[in-house]
């Protein structure tokens, strides 16, 4: 019986849990960490360069999901719901430190909906030893080509690149506009190309 209740979790989509944990469900709201948990940590990997603050982050964003999950009223919108807490967070902890987002002046447009930057991608089943190891070196370049962007624009790739959320959406959780946010995305994938040219050419 236990475990066909265990199964009953897993199979059940992103907003049934959600609904479920709003109505006090633990075993709802334990399957909504376990599937969130690698990607809320995937966001502030690339937003943070301290092993022990990204560590710190996620669990934060987690426990404030699982404690405010109850006041979010539409259950299809926890995606970027949960992408705003971490943002959120994410500010606090750079206010915290004494810095402040940098900016760049914008004047530059891109209104194209380019495919996505999917460099991170390359990995496939089966790598030779020499193929694993440009993988590895790969996605340290881009991790630290990632680290050395402005904060806001770092923040829009993530949330683009990583979350997959819309233009729209991360306008939204940044309180910006649709033009600033394409813009931040549209020069970080050109800094990014830049630094990864060596590795796509």
């Amino acid at each position: 019986m236990f475990i066909l209740g265990k199964k009953k979790y897993k199979n059940t989509d992103m907003e049934g849990l959600v609904k479920l944990a709003a109505q006090d469900d633990f075993e709802a709201l334990e399957e909504l960490v376990k599937r969130n948990q690698d990607s809320v940590y995937a966001s502030f990997y690339y937003l943070s360069s301290d092993c022990q603050d990204i560590m710190d982050l996620t669990q934060e964003a987690l426990l404030k999901m699982a404690r405010n999950i109850k006041k979010l009223k539409d259950p299809s919108k926890f995606k970027p719901w949960l992408n705003q807490i971490v943002t959120r967070i994410f500010y606090d902890h750079i206010r915290s430190k004494n810095r402040k987002l940098k900016t760049v002046p914008i004047d530059k447009k891109d209104d194209d909906e380019h495919d996505r930057f999917n460099v991170a991608e390359v990995p496939c089943k089966e790598c030779t030893p020499e193929e694993s190891s440009l993988n590895s070196e790969l996605n340290c370049v881009i991790e630290k080509s990632i680290q050395k962007l402005p904060d806001s624009f770092k923040l829009a790739i993530v949330l683009r690149e990583f979350q997959g959320l819309s233009y729209e959406e991360i306008a939204d959780i940044t309180n910006t506009n649709i033009g600033t946010v394409k813009s931040r995305i549209a020069r970080a994938r050109n800094k990014l190309q830049e630094d990864l040219k060596a590795y796509i050419a």
